[in-house]
């Protein structure tokens, strides 16, 4: 018998958080498919996805990967939500990003990696902020080494193992510019066997925001996916996003980026309406943004809405990145615009996209 940990989404708004608890079920052991797994109930009066007078809500696992934590044959089942009638729930958004896939976008054989900058803290500060005062101004802590610089460095390398011995398609990890705040990346890596499609990585997304809060949780600290996280002169944290269509890929595909440019210029406010809380506080045109006001498309800019790296351009096809989502944006309500925009997915769904 093993340990399942069934994760969903709940119902915090305007940002959902992870919620999770464990079942012990019976499976065959080395190899283990989410339709193996049983349907289990949850109250979703206690996660603001239901009333008390009505409040069973289902969880119907749809990802699984290895338990890390736990180890041996036991199992991390990521879940959809439910309703009371078996219909998918409200704040099931990776229902959203099914549905712009099913309507056309699935055909282009899009591909999705993540950028996800945290930050640790421990008492609501940046780890490496004194109690009192701030440290030194922002330049030597990207990318750093050494103590005085490099601050959570143990719970960014233990959570780079547990995503590994998961089976996520990790690609890396650094320490990024302001004090105690990381980054990692989750999406393609050039290895036989990755999936590096919308759902599959938007779902080890979630899956690796698991780990590092239960990491975090270990070490006595908090995670945060704040988008500011300290007012001021300091960076903000972003989930810079990368995107390509099998067109893109191909030889001469920067021409189909520059065609996804200009889709992407003219739905900028429909962007910024699903990438994040609070983004406004990040996205201001300083510490390498655009402002949240304006949309700019440039080569090798940081500064810009979206960057076609140098890479790319040099062989005149690959994908773009999107600078615009913050660290609390949802990874499905992303990539869901992204495919909606960038393939001309009908009206409606674009619609239903924005109000999810």
């Amino acid at each position: 018998m093993s340990f399942i940990e069934y994760i969903w989404l709940d119902g915090s708004a305007p940002t959902q958080g992870l919620r999770a608890k464990t079942r012990v079920v019976t499976v065959n052991p080395g190899r283990l498919d989410a339709e193996d797994l049983p349907e289990w109930s949850f109250d979703g009066s206690s996660t603001g996805q239901a009333s008390g007078s009505n409040s069973d809500c289902a969880l119907q696992p749809v990802s699984v990967v290895r338990d890390p934590i736990r180890g041996g044959d036991n199992w991390l089942a990521l879940c959809e939500m439910l309703d009371a009638d078996g219909a998918s729930h409200r704040s099931n958004t990776r229902a959203v990003l099914r549905t712009v896939l099913d309507a056309g976008a699935d055909k282009h054989e899009a591909w999705i990696g993540f950028e996800q900058e945290y930050t640790l803290l421990r008492d609501a500060r940046p780890l490496g902020f004194p109690k009192d005062g701030f440290p030194a101004p922002q330049g030597p802590y990207y990318c750093s080494v050494d103590a005085d610089r490099a601050f959570g460095r143990a719970i960014a390398e233990e959570h780079a193992q547990l995503c590994q011995d998961a089976g996520l398609i990790y690609f890396g990890l650094n320490a990024e510019v302001m004090p105690g705040q990381w980054e990692f990346q989750i999406g393609y890596r050039g290895v036989d066997g990755d999936d590096p499609s919308l759902l599959n990585v938007c779902d080890h997304l979630w899956l690796a925001r698991y780990l590092l809060q239960r990491v975090a949780e270990r070490h006595g600290v908090t995670a945060s996916f704040d988008n500011k996280p300290m007012k001021g002169d300091w960076n903000g944290a972003g989930l810079h996003t990368n995107f390509s269509s099998a067109r893109m890929r191909a030889e001469g595909g920067v021409n189909a980026i520059y065609k996804a440019m200009k889709r992407l210029e003219r739905s900028h406010a429909q962007h910024i309406s699903v990438y994040g809380e609070r983004l406004e506080e990040r996205l201001t045109g300083l510490h390498e943004t655009c402002s949240i006001t304006q949309f700019k498309a440039g080569d090798c800019d940081r500064g810009a809405s979206i960057r076609i790296p140098l890479g790319v351009k040099r062989a005149g096809a690959g994908y773009f990145e999107d600078r615009r989502p913050g660290a609390n944006a949802d990874p499905y309500r992303v990539a869901a615009r992204l495919a909606a925009t960038v393939f001309d997915i009908d009206d409606a769904d674009a619609a239903r996209i924005a109000a999810a």
